[in-house]
């Protein structure tokens, strides 16, 4: 290699979840890695989100005794995934890859110190499916000071939940009227907050303390962060990837990458050229990724003959967008409202056509096949006042006072009848009285006979835990009513580069490109166009991130 400006044995483009892991392995094996953040802060979408890394047969469910197998999981995988010659990123190598080595990543972290833990109760999105797990197989980071990242942590991002409280405690939170347990939570929080000021510690959680802590431990081991730093090209050399081209104020700046380079840049939920080209009628203002979520990386890859594919699936997100919600960072999602007890979702003709339970990913794949042949796009939640009362809705806390301009401008809609909302929303007052009837009788014999809404342990999951006997199912019948429209929103694509068992970047033939390694987003999903399980895109992010650097230190 030659005419570089500076040369590592390993190059990570992209500071998202992995990133820092891969950086990781990298310096245990005595290796020079370096990554480079285009933003101005690290840890990409995964430090935003709730961090949560869906890992089977995890060493936390073990100590925990709650049972799991590789076995068990590949039988779910296999059914819920399946076999699709259009989704060659979920091939069973790529699958049983990641089964395998997400404990011994875990091993690898713990190893090095990273603090874990599990959430004891989170289903998998398919709990009732061959293999399916009803506790879960989450993993979370332990909250963590910031502060012990010294002048460098004002580069990690922040989190959307700004609390000292750990995730399995804020799950706890909405029910504090209801439950002891939240109510300890919300102790536990308080006294958090306080023992914080005292002694100067600053905690964040979810995903900022996941990324938090790859980031120190990165850092520990004498590898380099630089932000603000876009990778502008792949450089190949004697069809080898050999390194990259960045800037270096403001002038291209050439980086040797001895061993390989790894991209992990996030997909291109914020690309709207690219939304138009593989996602037709979706928009930029219903994700909630970063702003470095542009997909410039997939299409660098792309010139140097890397194969794409999904490219037209995303990691769902149903919203209810109040006004000017389109500029928040965060979208305000809705599926808590519609899986409640007391509430159903309604195309714009007010049928009722999906379990308003399940995958968030499923449930905005519905909507978009539904509204090629209905008008769906805005659905409705319908609910009673009871879920007014008791749970949130778009991002205002459960029984407070709703914006008046949420009235104003069509948001909301409130009427003392059911055949009074058909009304305002426009819909055969009939029609909606009729599919209200219908999911009320469903409810009181405790069988949705349409969707089988409460039938699996998600469903219940995400509806009232103190609501008997259904968790997930109740009567539509105490006025006043509301409705809120709803739309496909997403947290990130599922389309991106096919890479192998090795996470090494393929071409449409197969082979794969020397030196080019992907992850994350940037690559095309492990899980094909389906969510199994909360953290299905960190978890694979950390795996394949973890194998291409043990990939790149052996040689490729």
């Amino acid at each position: 290699m030659s005419g570089f400006d500076e040369t590592f044995d390993f190059v990570v483009a992209g500071s998202g979840g992995g990133s820092m892991c891969a950086a990781l392995v990298a310096r245990v094996a005595g290796k020079t890695a370096l990554v480079l953040e285009k933003t101005g802060l690290i840890g990409g979408t995964t430090c935003k989100s709730g961090g949560v890394m869906w890992i089977p047969n995890n060493p936390f469910m073990a100590k925990a005794g709650v049972p799991d197998s590789l076995e068990a999981a590949t039988h779910y995988l296999n059914h819920v995934v399946g076999d699709h010659n259009d989704a060659p990123g979920a091939s069973r190598a790529r699958r049983q890859a990641f089964l395998q080595e997400g404990p011994r990543m875990l091993d690898f972290l713990m190893g090095k110190g990273l603090k874990f833990s599990r959430i004891s109760s989170w289903p998998d999105y398919y709990d009732e499916a061959p293999g399916g797990s009803v506790p879960g197989r989450t993993v979370v980071a332990d909250l963590f000071n910031v502060n012990e990242l010294g002048d460098k942590a004002a580069l990690l991002r922040p989190n959307f939940l700004n609390m000292p409280v750990s995730l399995e405690d804020a799950l706890q939170l909405p029910h504090v009227k209801k439950s002891w347990a939240a109510k300890k939570a919300l102790v536990r929080m308080g006294l958090r907050m306080i023992t914080s000021k005292l002694t100067g510690k600053r905690y964040v959680t979810a995903g900022a303390a996941l990324q938090g802590r790859m980031m120190q431990a990165a850092l520990q081991a004498g590898a380099e962060l630089r932000v603000n730093c876009p990778v502008k090209e792949l450089i190949v050399e004697n069809d080898r990837v050999t390194g990259v081209v960045t800037e270096k104020d403001g002038q291209p700046w050439r980086i040797g990458a001895r061993l390989g380079v790894l991209v992990n840049a996030g997909g291109f939920a914020m690309n709207q050229q690219m939304r138009d080209t593989y996602m037709p009628g979706s928009k930029i203002e219903h994700t909630s990724v970063t702003e470095g979520d542009t997909g410039e990386m997939i299409q660098e890859m792309m010139r140097h003959g890397a194969a794409i594919a999904q490219m037209d699936s995303f990691v769902g997100s149903p919203l209810a967008l109040p006004p000017g919600a389109e500029l928040w960072p965060m979208k305000p999602g809705v599926q808590g409202v519609t899986a409640a007890p007391h509430a159903i979702m309604v195309d714009q003709t007010g049928a009722r056509y999906m379990n308003e339970g399940g995958s968030y990913t499923e449930y905005c794949m519905r909507m978009n096949e539904h509204n090629r042949t209905a008008p769906a796009i805005p659905s409705y939640a319908i609910f009673d006042n009871r879920v007014m009362k008791n749970v949130m809705i778009a991002g205002t806390m459960p029984g407070s006072k709703k914006p008046a301009e949420w009235t104003e401008k069509g948001f909301l809609h409130t009427a003392d009848t059911i055949e009074g909302l058909a009304a305002s929303l426009g819909i055969d007052p009939s029609a909606l009285r009729g599919t209200v009837d219908r999911f009320n009788g469903f409810v009181r014999a405790n069988d949705d006979a349409d969707f089988h809404r409460g039938a699996r342990a998600y469903d219940r999951w995400l509806g009232d835990p103190f609501h008997k006997p259904n968790q997930s199912l109740g009567e539509i019948s105490e006025g006043p009513f509301h409705a809120v429209p709803v739309i496909p929103g997403d947290v990130g694509t599922l389309g991106g580069v096919v890479c192998d068992d090795r996470a090494r970047v393929l071409r449409e033939d197969g082979s794969p490109i020397a030196g080019l390694y992907a992850t994350g987003v940037s690559a095309a999903s492990v899980m094909g166009r389906t969510s199994p399980g909360s953290g299905v895109n960190i978890g694979p992010s950390f795996v394949f991130g973890y194998l291409a650097a043990k990939d790149a230190v052996a040689g490729g």
